[in-house]
């Protein structure tokens, strides 16, 4: 009797076991895939691509001409696969995209600009940057400079069959939001910036928009949300992307500036917790462009090899804090956006 019940009993594990055996694999499975993959809505992607700023397996080299006083950079990869137009913020130029060079010795190439054109050409995308008139754009009379530039340019380089991109930041966000209301785009980015859009006629024949933007900048997170649902009404395809604070590290900067070695990163941050800068994770309490770090490094007579690098230094400042700033640490997926839509 005990033999036959546990023969009973044996049967029913075992069939027990053969179903549940593989379920449990799928569940192993899952988390596995979970685990390698780092699917975390709470962590932003762009902490996956912090180590960009001296990625050198494209190199910059642009062309640049003054056409009717309008300065054009620009710079053509092998066998390109589409256009790629970038407009500046306030107090920005065509020439902070891409490094010095014997073409441009006015280059500067400030670090996340040069980071978005280096994946630009590796994606394949031809890219073209006008500099303003003035300190900011004029979102009515550049416009129409900017239109006659970019036909005249893609015509001239034999790129009119490309389909055509833009990205812009701050003002050039705006600028960008006015342009594409004026010529077509297969798609375009809005960085920092909400748009212009109460100024134009939305239709659903405007393109595809990203707004790629900073939420601590509240006032213009709650308008980028008004004109996110003022474009999905009227059938435009639109996304965000969100851009959080990063912490402070001993490499953070060497990371992410061209031209600076690890000591002065390391100092820098030991500087950085001395003074209070950062809290006990590294986060900054303030925006970089608030903080006295300049004057901190003349008291502790920490010397940098190049002036330019204070420049570098502080638009990675203002990206750590998050607030406002142009960022390429979204690069891969503003250009799977860009990708998605060419037509």
């Amino acid at each position: 009797m005990y033999n036959k019940s546990g023969t009973k009993w044996q049967k029913r594990f075992t069939k027990m076991h053969n179903i549940r055996l593989p379920l449990f694999l799928t569940i192993i499975a899952l988390i596995f895939v979970i685990l390698v993959l780092g699917i975390d809505k709470k962590k932003p992607n762009s902490q996956l691509r912090l180590g960009l700023a001296n990625k050198k397996d494209t190199s910059l080299d642009p062309t640049v001409k003054i056409l009717n006083g309008t300065e054009v950079i620009w710079q053509i990869p092998d066998s390109p696969r589409s256009v790629l137009f970038i407009a500046h913020g306030c107090n920005g130029r065509a020439a902070n995209f891409w490094d010095k060079s014997p073409n441009c010795d006015h280059c500067v190439g400030l670090p996340e600009e040069r980071a978005i054109v280096i994946e630009a050409l590796a994606r394949k995308f031809a890219v073209v940057a006008v500099s303003s008139r003035g300190k900011c754009w004029s979102l009515m009379k550049e416009t129409f400079v900017v239109e006659r530039v970019i036909k005249w340019w893609v015509k001239k380089q034999n790129l009119e069959s490309l389909p055509l991109v833009a990205l812009g930041a701050s003002s050039g966000g705006y600028f960008v939001s006015m342009l594409a209301s004026k010529m077509r785009f297969s798609s375009i980015v809005v960085m920092i910036a909400e748009g212009v859009f109460e100024d134009i006629d939305v239709t659903k024949a405007y393109p595809p928009t990203l707004f790629v933007h900073m939420p601590k900048d509240k006032r213009r997170k709650k308008l980028i949300d008004v004109n996110l649902e003022v474009l999905r009404r009227e059938g435009v395809d639109v996304a965000e992307i969100k851009c959080l604070e990063l912490p402070l590290s001993p490499t953070f900067l060497v990371d992410r500036v061209p031209g600076l070695d690890r000591r002065i990163s390391e100092e820098l941050f030991d500087m950085f917790k001395e003074k209070g800068f950062v809290d006990e994770k590294g986060y900054l309490v303030n925006d970089g462009r608030v903080i006295p770090w300049k004057e901190a490094m003349s008291e502790r007579k920490l010397r940098l090899p190049d002036k330019v690098l204070v420049n570098y230094i502080q638009e990675e400042l203002n990206l750590a804090f998050a607030y406002h700033e142009m960022t390429s640490l979204q690069s891969e997926q503003i250009f799977n956006w860009f990708e998605s839509h060419l037509r």
